[in-house]
């Protein structure tokens, strides 16, 4: 009996969202950290709330930049969504909140997502990190062909480094059992935060993480985006 065809819905937000603002300034952070001391622990969370901040910058880095200084003195009015109506954007027309957009960041609800937000963390915390290699070990397999579609769950307890589990879901579409899929994704990735860490060279800063703050966290073709590589997989031992 052939699927049934339906129309799968995600929401989606660009960079300018309150949220995700929040996102940015909070991977910022982490950046900015993580340039000083690669082993910087962090655990970041913005809110905003007032528009004041975006009609500053709106002045000095759009409007001033375009206008001929001759035009502008202490006499001029800048208007700015002065309407008051519901047109106000921003974060003064929605409070802004680090985490929020977490289905954007990821697979936008077709994907399953463990509940963590990303932003703000540094890679010791599995939320982030976990993700990652999860992210790269799915992408493996189907790169692979050992299956068409694959999810990878990993689960972990605070202050034990291995994985309380791993898991593979082939939706049917696997090659060979998932039970043998598994033993070759346990076979091929270290799925301890340090070693995480270390293969997906995540305590490098700069500007890497904001990247990641806007227009998702994968599917993205960009150098700094170490879990999208794809890992030649070996055979598991017998």
């Amino acid at each position: 009996m052939a699927a049934e065809s339906f129309l799968f819905t995600s929401e989606s937000v660009n960079e300018g969202h309150p949220d995700k603002l929040c996102d940015q300034v909070s991977d910022a952070v982490l950046d900015a950290c993580l340039a000083q001391d690669p082993d910087s622990k962090v655990a970041c969370e913005t809110c905003t709330k007032t528009n004041d901040e975006i009609a500053a910058d709106l002045k000095e880095h759009v409007i001033k930049p375009v206008i001929p200084e001759r035009y502008l003195d202490e006499k001029t009015i800048f208007h700015l969504n002065p309407s008051g109506r519901f047109v106000i954007g921003g974060p003064h027309g929605d409070a802004g909140l680090t985490g929020r957009k977490i289905i954007i960041d990821t697979y936008g609800g077709w994907g399953a997502h463990g509940g963590g937000a990303f932003s703000g963390k540094d890679p010791t915390k599995v939320d982030r990190s976990g993700a990652y290699v999860a992210r790269q070990a799915a992408k493996s397999i189907v790169a692979s062909g050992l299956a068409r579609r694959c999810l990878v769950q990993v689960s972990y307890a605070i202050g034990v480094p291995e994985p309380l589990s791993v898991f593979v879901d082939s939706y049917g579409t696997g090659t060979i059992p998932d039970k043998e899929i598994l033993k070759i994704v346990k076979e091929n990735f270290d799925f301890r935060p340090g070693m995480i860490t270390i293969n997906l060279d995540l305590k490098k800063g700069g500007n890497r993480f904001i990247k990641t703050a806007a227009y998702g966290h994968f599917g993205r073709d960009d150098a700094d985006f170490t879990w999208e590589v794809v890992k030649p997989l070996k055979k598991a031992s017998a």
